[in-house]
């Protein structure tokens, strides 16, 4: 399902990194798709706002050929994503959602994925990113369970005839917030092959009760695309590299591993101030990472599991 990735001199395929645009919100996409091409990202995590490619832009098939057109020169490979925070309410982030206790709510989140899934068609996208959003006060939690099933069922039948793979991120504090939620929401629809997932190595960090290269093994044969940033334990706060707890070298040891050969995104959506250096400075690190992978030494199965509560329960990505 994963496109090839090229081989390494001592033969470990190497990771194809890429950068997320929310992290990028205060250039133009031209721009951003041109300093990480310069910079040698292969990829980019496009995620559809005001800002960038505007999904409700009167515009769009002009703006879709011009992006196809500087992907092209560029030579980025691109996932798809719908995290934007205000794009479908200027007053509510992230809402509304497929959870939402009104139907035309719904519709409208639903109306969003579903061009999602028609714009990474068009571009090429190797996945369409998506997540469950939070409950409204009064929502119980079965009914929100089955409004995120109903949606999610009618999304596939979309990206199935589109071609295109849907990759679902368990995202902390949002109804399915970890890698069980998944697995369960996987099931429930059947586990189809265009259902996958966005596997944040961060938020295994953050919240999983397995180390971070269990969590991978676990899931390997379902990772469509994989996001990646420094995190500490039981706090949902994207950090730069550095700044937090995430072993890179075993996390990128364990994909390769594990036979993933998808985009590697870098996601600081609260950075765009400092996107140039930011991006320069993570690809840095990450490639020095990446050729000490294969000497770092994975976590031992029956290592005891950390656990530490989530201090901030507010969704910050």
């Amino acid at each position: 399902m994963n496109p090839p990735a090229p081989v390494g001199v001592d033969g470990p395929a190497l990771p194809r990194f890429a950068y997320g645009t929310n992290g990028f919100a205060d250039h133009r996409l031209d721009d951003a798709l041109l300093v990480l091409a310069d910079l040698g990202y292969e990829g980019v995590a496009l995620t559809l706002d005001h800002a960038h490619l505007d999904p409700y832009a009167p515009d769009l098939r002009h703006r879709l050929n011009r992006v196809h057109r500087a992907l092209a020169r560029t030579g980025l490979a691109v996932v798809v994503e719908t995290g934007a925070r205000y794009l479908l309410d200027p007053r509510r982030k992230h809402h509304p959602t497929l959870l939402s206790a009104d139907p035309s709510g719904r519709a409208l989140r639903l109306g969003l994925l579903r061009r999602a899934v028609d714009i990474g068609a068009e571009l090429g996208a190797e996945a369409v990113h998506l997540w469950s959003g939070t409950a409204e006060p009064g929502v119980t939690a079965q009914s929100a369970w089955s409004r995120l099933v109903e949606g999610c069922a009618h999304l596939l039948g979309r990206a199935e005839q589109a071609g295109v793979d849907l990759a679902f991120e368990p995202e902390p504090g949002m109804l399915v917030g970890d890698l069980a939620g998944y697995r369960d929401l996987d099931r429930a629809l059947g586990s189809p092959e265009r259902f996958r997932l966005t596997l944040d190595l961060g938020h295994c960090l953050c919240v999983e009760p397995e180390p971070v290269d269990a969590c991978v093994r676990a899931v390997a044969s379902r990772i469509a695309h994989v996001q990646i940033e420094d995190m500490r334990r039981g706090v949902h706060e994207h950090l730069p590299f550095g700044e937090g707890e995430l072993d890179v070298p075993s996390a990128l040891a364990a994909l390769d591993r594990a036979g993933y050969r998808g985009l590697v995104s870098v996601e600081l959506p609260r950075h765009s101030h400092a996107a140039p250096a930011l991006a320069e400075s993570s690809l840095a690190h990450l490639r020095a990472a990446a050729a000490s992978a294969g000497s770092a030494v994975p976590s031992l199965p029956g290592a005891p599991a950390r656990t530490a509560p989530i201090r901030q329960e507010a969704v910050l990505s």
